[in-house]
């Protein structure tokens, strides 16, 4: 019986695909690409409407079919609970891996004894000093395929408690109206579009700057979360629309537009 491996996001896939390589297994990997930290939650595990349609607002020019794609994942994972396979979820300390975790959870409560888990910390990554960054927040794509392939023989079981305890969280975050959703200090905090907005004025410049610079500048800022750069590209605009930013070029590619304070 196959063991399917679940990641957020592909870059996890990709570095967990090579530790398998590594290690000479050859299981399934299910990836989860919403990243769960952002947006409306309310109605994610009955249709794709609602996500889709946030998607839409933040990469308009993206080209792809959101809908198509939230509705293909979400089928995946009831596909996941029909299934009898043992289950092992990847997450690092991070606010996508820790929401994804307790989706998974939720989905599988019905079956406990089906779901695993490996934790990765800040102190495993590569180039880690004595633990210095044991309270760094990681996700599972930030570490090297040959740690991940170490990983494989510490796959520990959740028990019936804790995974009670996850699938209550996510019930509970996905009632709550929240646009943003950080993970600190081992728990969630929710935050508004707005405080990320502030943040982005505070240090807009005065003078024209290109945007995938300035962005650049503020992802590693954004606490409590990873926030993309299409994200940010996003709030820009928002916040151009409101005539407190002043932008120029194709504002739906960050190589293409600058921005300073208007």
């Amino acid at each position: 019986m196959n063991t399917i491996h679940d990641v957020c996001g592909d870059i996890a896939a990709q570095q967990l695909r090579a530790a398998m390589a590594q290690a000479q297994r050859a299981d399934p990997v299910l990836v989860l690409r919403d990243d769960l930290a952002i947006g409306p939650l309310r109605e994610i595990d009955e249709n794709e409407r609602q996500r889709a349609a946030f998607w839409q607002r933040v990469m308009p020019s993206a080209r792809r079919d959101y809908a198509g794609e939230l509705r293909e994942e979400l089928a995946s994972l009831h596909r996941l609970v029909e299934g009898d396979n043992a289950v092992v979820c990847w997450h690092g300390d991070s606010a996508s891996d820790q929401l994804t975790l307790r989706r998974v959870a939720f989905m599988l409560r019905g079956t406990p004894a089906r779901l695993n888990e490996i934790l990765l910390r800040g102190s495993d990554l590569t180039g880690a000093v004595n633990g210095s960054d044991a309270n760094r927040r990681t996700s599972v794509g930030m570490y090297a395929p040959e740690v991940l392939a170490e990983r494989f023989g510490r796959i520990a079981p959740i028990s019936l408690l804790r995974i009670g305890r996850l699938s209550l969280e996510w019930r509970a975050l996905k009632q709550v109206n929240t646009q943003v959703r950080r993970w600190v200090h081992n728990t969630f905090e929710g935050a508004t579009f707005a405080e990320i907005d502030d943040q982005i004025l505070t240090r807009a410049p005065v003078a024209w700057t290109p945007m995938a610079a300035f962005l650049g500048e503020m992802m590693p800022r954004v606490e409590g979360f990873f926030a993309t750069d299409s994200f940010l590209l996003w709030r820009c605009r928002e916040l151009g629309a409101a005539g407190r930013l002043a932008l120029r070029g194709d504002t739906t590619a960050a190589a293409a537009c600058d921005l300073r304070l208007e």
